[in-house]
């Protein structure tokens, strides 16, 4: 989304706010365009649709819980004792309301209340795309495009609530894949859904996702390098969808088809790996799918500032720093870890990354290159394992001397869990990894906590079980399809 297009739906915004708990499904406008005259347009339609991108910004979501904030909390890869909390520990606290501290409880609440309010808002442009699109929009081509985006939004935030909510370890746990989870709504309105088996979810999201790939087949073609198609990738374009679906084979296990997914996205997507990031941390260059945070500098400054403040910020150590990015020496070979990737304050001895300091584009990465790469060699075999992810390694300076071998399962893991960690730093994937592989134990980079299996699962909001699915609903059988 280019900054200029943003004051046109700033406005929108209040449209998409959230209320009580209890109306987390209110999709009715707050301002004075009510939904019957906002859908007598095709403009009404796309502003509709870029509103829901720019609700997915909230910070109880991509603009900072789901991605540098709550989830990277949860995976220890800050040195800052959370916001008043007395220790690292107090952050897998999941089932107390506080005060102070960190208050991991309140964030997922929100979380959970803003991820269901995106959801319903893209329900409700899809009902209304069924009621009005064809009468009002006159391309096919756009009206494909409204309904494959926001299918692909449903079935995202979907699938986060479900890394979030569902079970641990995943496709190695038939018995967990049973586990009711989330409820997932294809409908905007008030009746209450029943919480279904993750394995039900899944089939849900890789529908979505099946049905908005195809809609948007139209630019399979489409080349995301190139300038003029640079705003596609802050929406869920083509070969974001595809990403999307690898992430998701992945997760279940279904490893054929994640890895086809993968390789299709890296042959046809148009984006190579770069070997720099002057001018680019955070990589857009290599992004499939992005939210665009407006006047990001300024409002990610108190996270990710460098200054005198900086033991209060998002920091680590260079002793954290050197043990997460494996260096050896005064100076790492690794481009993730250089003075281009993170300032260093030298009198406090600590670093903070430059991903949304020094961020032109404004980008907040949902979806990246190198975790293709990386579906690739988790699904593969011995040397072609070792060819993707090492290609990942030496594209970002790190010398093919030092290449991973990936003979067995549990090399290709261990290596993969060293790679997720030095190039999702900051971006919330970490923690994602180490739940659907079930992995536990002390991190070498955060010795003094150790995760537990415990730490995975997470309790139903208070305002879900107050207004949402309860057990002793009558339609327990009940599923949803679309």
């Amino acid at each position: 989304m280019k900054k200029g297009l943003y004051t046109i739906i700033l406005s929108l915004t209040a449209m998409f706010s959230l209320g009580s708990c209890a109306d987390w499904f209110d999709i009715s406008p707050k301002t004075d365009v009510k939904a019957e005259d906002l859908f007598e347009t095709e403009n009404g339609f796309l502003s509709s649709l870029a509103g829901i991108y720019v609700l997915m910004t909230d910070e109880a979501v991509y603009g900072r819980d789901l991605s540098f904030g709550l989830v990277e909390q949860l995976a220890q890869m800050y040195d800052v004792i959370p916001e008043g909390a007395n220790s690292r520990a107090d952050i897998y606290n999941y089932n107390q309301i506080t005060s102070g501290g960190y208050n991991t409880k309140g964030r997922f609440e929100r979380t959970w209340l803003t991820a269901y309010n995106i959801i319903a808002n893209a329900n409700n442009l899809l009902k209304w795309l069924d009621k009005k699109g064809e009468e009002v929009i006159y391309q096919d081509e756009t009206r494909d495009m409204i309904r494959g985006e926001a299918l692909a939004i449903r079935a995202a935030v979907h699938f986060d609530l479900l890394r979030l909510w569902g079970p641990a370890d995943y496709a190695a746990n038939e018995e967990a894949r049973k586990m009711k989870c989330i409820p997932y709504r294809t409908v905007a309105d008030k009746e209450k859904q029943p919480l279904l088996e993750a394995q039900q979810i899944v089939a849900n999201i890789i529908a979505d996702l099946d049905s908005a790939k195809l809609l948007l087949s139209y630019e399979s073609n489409l080349d995301l390098s190139n300038y003029t198609t640079a705003d596609r990738r802050f929406r869920f374009n083509y070969h974001a969808v595809n990403a999307l679906l690898a992430r998701v084979h992945n997760y279940v296990g279904n490893r054929e088809l994640a890895k086809a997914a993968a390789l299709e996205v890296i042959d046809n997507c148009g984006l190579d790996l770069k070997s720099g990031n002057d001018d680019d941390p955070v990589l857009f260059g290599e992004t499939l799918c992005a939210v665009n945070l407006y006047q990001m500098k300024d409002n990610l400054s108190s996270y990710f500032d460098a200054g005198d403040k900086i033991q209060i910020k998002y920091h680590i150590t260079f002793s954290t720093l050197n043990a997460i990015f494996e260096i050896s020496g005064s100076e790492s070979e690794d481009m993730r870890a250089r003075s281009a990737a993170f300032a260093r304050n030298s009198d406090y001895q600590m670093a903070v990354t430059k991903k949304y300091q020094d961020n032109d584009d404004e980008a907040i990465p949902l979806l990246r290159l190198p975790e293709m790469y990386y579906i690739v060699c988790e699904n593969s075999e011995g040397d072609e394992a070792a060819y993707y992810i090492n290609m990942v390694r030496n594209r970002r300076g790190i010398s093919s001397s030092k290449n991973v071998v990936c003979d067995t399962h549990e090399q290709r893991i261990e290596a993969l869990l060293r790679e997720y960690r030095k190039e999702y730093y900051a971006e919330g994937q970490f923690f994602y990894f180490l739940k659907s592989h079930g992995i536990t134990g002390t991190l070498t980079h955060s010795p003094e906590v150790s995760l537990t299996a415990e730490n995975f699962v997470f309790s139903l909001p208070d305002a879900e079980r107050e207004y949402g699915w309860t057990d002793g609903n009558e339609n327990d059988e009940a599923t949803v399809t679309e």
